[in-house]
């Protein structure tokens, strides 16, 4: 599922591709993939698939990279990515007749950024005959978590540098992992890959029609909604919900395999994440407040609360606001077992942080009580909430940066810093930042339901569905 493995982290609503894991990291990992593969250098602008939940904060990571994609695809059901790339690869033949389509997942930290970009060149020529090219790493390690690849003959015409594929694995025991450890022949398979996209249509359409009839309906059906393109989910829903690998690339004659070596990790796992931190001499990771006493190889990520240490090695100590995570540095593949309990039992916690992003900002939960709630409220500049009211709660909003506009009733007013508002139940109200810095408020909600469905609204610049609150 969605970045089940980074869980307390990632939740549903927010999901690893737009974490900072590391101090100073400037760019999340999408942000990172953004800017794998440069315009000025003869790369194509991106296009982009993603669900309607995380749509803004897509769009949010684009203008922070400032890039202008060719087009930011909202899927309206989840179906995988064979029927994903068959969208992409109709929006890329429409503008290219001989498109190559390099297919990056979001979520892969890579450390090698100019060998990677000269591996997809190197690929793309090889895509331009007619194939469809995967990536394999030369593995490290006897993964178990990985399927393979067994390369077969070389190519012709490309140096030793690409070579027809034997045979595909699944993920291995441990044994059969140190025997293609040993054999040199086999490569993990990444994910990544390099495709002829008239290729991989045709090869489509052979294996598995009913993929290629939905992705040309939904795009046939398609809406543009500020500046997404809402694929059509009738058309959309009618795919079969497949992976590009069981579909095309385990039954084609057309694939084939480049081997890479550029600091590839797909960051599963927080092991994984471990494996890649920048540690201390004693081996330990630590972001945010942290006091270790006699602790080695450990991972330590606070948000908030201090935490401290003593006589232990080897465990992902993760703590947010609402979730904390212990675990064994060796166990962390079993996050998702956690996961899966707290969906059983209907928590919140694997949805959302108690900090909620919304098209316009965020807000955060501090405090629940009986019959109260306080949330800090963070309003980007030229953000605006919808016009809405609600029926069981009244609110007090205090401002403590910035200045917010403020409509109430037929009323409209600016309220600056330590300046406050009361909205009654039953009264529309609308606040908006109109300025250049982001406005910060702190509301107070008192009443007999403080749930986020009490909410009615109209008018909402960010078009968003019924279902999706605030």
């Amino acid at each position: 599922g969605s970045g089940t493995r980074l869980w307390p982290l990632s939740r549903a609503m927010y999901p690893k591709q737009f974490i900072r894991f590391f101090n100073g990291q400037s760019a999340s990992f999408l942000g990172a993939a953004l800017g794998r593969l440069p315009a000025p250098e003869g790369f194509e602008r991106p296009i982009l698939l993603c669900n309607n939940d995380h749509r803004f904060l897509v769009r949010e990571e684009l203008e922070r990279a400032g890039l202008e994609p060719r087009a930011i695809v909202l899927e309206p059901i989840a179906r995988n990515t064979a029927p994903a790339i068959a969208v992409a690869a109709l929006i890329a033949l429409a503008d290219n007749p001989d498109a190559v389509l390099a297919v990056m997942p979001s979520d892969h930290v890579i450390e090698d950024g100019a060998a990677f970009a000269k591996n997809i060149r190197r690929a793309a020529e090889v895509a331009a005959t007619g194939k469809l090219v995967l990536f394999g790493i030369k593995p490290t390690e006897p993964h178990t978590g990985y399927g393979y690849i067994k390369r077969g003959a070389a190519l012709a015409g490309f140096d030793g540098h690409a070579f027809a594929v034997e045979s595909f694995a699944e993920k291995p025991d441990r044994a059969t992992a140190e025997r293609y450890l040993a054999d040199g022949g086999y490569f993990w398979n990444s994910g990544i890959f390099a495709l002829n996209a008239k290729t991989y249509l045709a090869e489509i359409e052979r294996l598995e029609p009913k993929i290629l009839a939905a992705a040309r309906a939904a795009l046939a059906g398609a809406t543009e909604d500020l500046g997404f393109l809402r694929l059509d989910r009738a058309g959309f829903a009618a795919s079969p919900n497949i992976s590009i690998d069981y579909a095309v690339m385990e039954k084609t004659r057309a694939a084939a395999i480049l081997p890479m070596d550029v600091g590839w990790n797909d960051v599963g796992s927080w092991s994984s994440l471990w494996d890649i931190a920048p540690r201390d001499d004693k081996g330990n990771f630590i972001k945010g407040e942290a006091v270790l006493e006699d602790t080695s190889d450990c991972y330590v990520h606070s948000e908030r609360a201090l935490v401290s240490t003593i006589g232990v090695n080897d465990l992902i100590i993760v703590n947010t606001p609402d979730a904390l995570l212990v675990a064994d540095k060796s166990r962390t593949q079993d996050v998702s077992k956690i996961v899966q309990r707290l969906k059983q039992s209907n928590r919140k916690e694997q949805e959302q942080h108690l900090r909620n992003y919304r098209p316009w900002g965020y807000f955060e939960t501090l405090n629940i009580g009986p019959r109260f709630q306080v949330k800090l409220l963070h309003v980007k500049p030229g953000g605006m909430l919808s016009m809405q009211m609600h029926h069981h709660r009244s609110e007090h909003w205090i401002v403590v940066q910035g200045t917010a506009q403020v409509s109430i009733g037929e009323k409209e007013q600016l309220v600056r810093e330590n300046e406050s508002v009361y909205i009654f139940a039953t009264q529309w109200h609308r606040l908006q930042n109109p300025g250049k810095v982001p406005v910060e408020i702190i509301e107070v909600q008192i009443g007999s339901y403080l749930g986020e469905d009490d909410i009615m609204r109209t008018d909402d610049i960010y078009h968003r569905q019924p279902e999706e609150t605030k």
